[in-house]
Protein backbone atom coordinates (compact mmCIF):
# COMPACT_ATOMS: atom_id res chain seq x y z
CA UNK A 1 0.00 0.00 0.00
CA UNK A 2 0.77 3.60 -0.53
CA UNK A 3 0.01 6.74 1.01
CA UNK A 4 0.49 9.96 -0.50
CA UNK A 5 0.28 13.35 1.46
CA UNK A 6 0.01 15.98 -0.95
CA UNK A 7 0.03 19.98 0.04
CA UNK A 8 -0.93 22.47 -2.52
CA UNK A 9 -0.39 26.02 -2.24
CA UNK A 10 -2.84 28.08 -4.53
CA UNK A 11 -2.46 31.39 -5.80
CA UNK A 12 -5.08 34.41 -4.42
CA UNK A 13 -7.75 34.76 -7.26
CA UNK A 14 -7.73 31.54 -7.98
CA UNK A 15 -9.71 29.19 -5.07
CA UNK A 16 -13.02 28.95 -6.33
CA UNK A 17 -11.99 27.32 -9.71
CA UNK A 18 -9.24 25.47 -8.42
CA UNK A 19 -11.46 23.54 -5.87
CA UNK A 20 -14.17 22.78 -8.62
CA UNK A 21 -11.82 20.87 -10.55
CA UNK A 22 -10.51 19.42 -7.73
CA UNK A 23 -13.71 18.25 -6.92
CA UNK A 24 -13.93 16.59 -10.24
CA UNK A 25 -10.30 14.53 -9.70
CA UNK A 26 -11.56 13.85 -6.03
CA UNK A 27 -14.69 12.32 -6.83
CA UNK A 28 -13.36 10.37 -10.10
CA UNK A 29 -10.45 8.60 -7.95
CA UNK A 30 -12.41 7.62 -5.59
CA UNK A 31 -15.62 6.56 -7.65
CA UNK A 32 -13.53 5.20 -11.20
CA UNK A 33 -10.36 3.66 -9.68
CA UNK A 34 -10.28 -0.10 -8.19
CA UNK A 35 -7.40 0.54 -7.11
CA UNK A 36 -7.49 3.91 -4.84
CA UNK A 37 -8.51 3.30 -1.66
CA UNK A 38 -9.10 6.63 -0.76
CA UNK A 39 -8.93 10.79 -1.74
CA UNK A 40 -9.87 13.21 0.85
CA UNK A 41 -9.10 16.95 0.11
CA UNK A 42 -8.51 18.53 3.60
CA UNK A 43 -8.97 22.69 3.84
CA UNK A 44 -6.42 23.64 5.79
CA UNK A 45 -7.09 25.79 8.79
CA UNK A 46 -4.26 28.61 9.19
CA UNK A 47 -4.21 28.98 5.33
CA UNK A 48 -7.24 29.52 3.05
CA UNK A 49 -5.35 29.02 -0.36
CA UNK A 50 -3.65 25.88 1.01
CA UNK A 51 -5.16 22.47 0.55
CA UNK A 52 -3.94 18.93 1.76
CA UNK A 53 -4.63 15.54 -0.34
CA UNK A 54 -4.76 12.09 1.54
CA UNK A 55 -3.95 9.33 -0.92
CA UNK A 56 -3.68 5.78 -0.20
CA UNK A 57 -3.69 3.39 -3.42
CA UNK A 58 -3.26 -0.56 -3.14
CA UNK A 59 -0.31 -0.63 -4.82
CA UNK A 60 2.23 1.50 -7.59
CA UNK A 61 0.15 0.55 -10.23
CA UNK A 62 -2.47 1.90 -8.90
CA UNK A 63 -0.58 5.03 -8.67
CA UNK A 64 0.70 5.24 -12.24
CA UNK A 65 -3.03 3.81 -13.15
CA UNK A 66 -4.45 7.53 -11.28
CA UNK A 67 -1.90 9.72 -12.96
CA UNK A 68 -3.19 8.37 -16.28
CA UNK A 69 -6.80 8.94 -15.28
CA UNK A 70 -8.94 11.13 -17.39
CA UNK A 71 -9.97 12.86 -14.72
CA UNK A 72 -6.78 13.75 -13.36
CA UNK A 73 -5.16 14.32 -16.44
CA UNK A 74 -8.09 17.11 -16.83
CA UNK A 75 -7.27 18.65 -13.67
CA UNK A 76 -3.97 19.07 -13.95
CA UNK A 77 -4.37 20.86 -17.41
CA UNK A 78 -7.38 23.05 -15.82
CA UNK A 79 -5.32 24.00 -12.49
CA UNK A 80 -1.56 24.60 -13.80
CA UNK A 81 -1.58 28.30 -13.51
CA UNK A 82 -2.88 27.93 -10.43
CA UNK A 83 0.00 26.63 -8.34
CA UNK A 84 1.57 28.83 -5.78
CA UNK A 85 5.03 27.33 -5.62
CA UNK A 86 5.50 24.10 -5.77
CA UNK A 87 3.54 21.04 -4.58
CA UNK A 88 4.64 19.52 -1.42
CA UNK A 89 4.62 15.32 -1.48
CA UNK A 90 5.25 12.79 0.80
CA UNK A 91 5.05 9.55 0.29
CA UNK A 92 4.06 6.85 3.10
CA UNK A 93 3.18 3.12 4.28
CA UNK A 94 -0.19 2.69 6.07
CA UNK A 95 0.52 1.34 9.28
CA UNK A 96 -2.90 1.43 11.47
CA UNK A 97 -5.12 0.25 10.17
CA UNK A 98 -3.05 -2.64 9.34
CA UNK A 99 -3.15 -2.95 5.06
CA UNK A 100 -5.01 -6.04 5.05
CA UNK A 101 -7.81 -4.11 6.55
CA UNK A 102 -8.40 -1.59 3.88
CA UNK A 103 -11.15 -1.98 1.76
CA UNK A 104 -12.30 0.21 -1.39
CA UNK A 105 -14.96 2.79 -0.08
CA UNK A 106 -18.15 2.96 -1.88
CA UNK A 107 -18.47 5.37 -4.49
CA UNK A 108 -19.40 8.66 -3.34
CA UNK A 109 -20.55 12.16 -4.77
Amino acid sequence: MIALLVTINIKPGFKEQFMASMMGDAIGSNNDEPGCLRFDVLQDNEHENRIHLFEVYEDEAAVEAHRAAPHYTKWRSEVADWFDGEIGRNVATPVYPAPEKWEKRPPIA
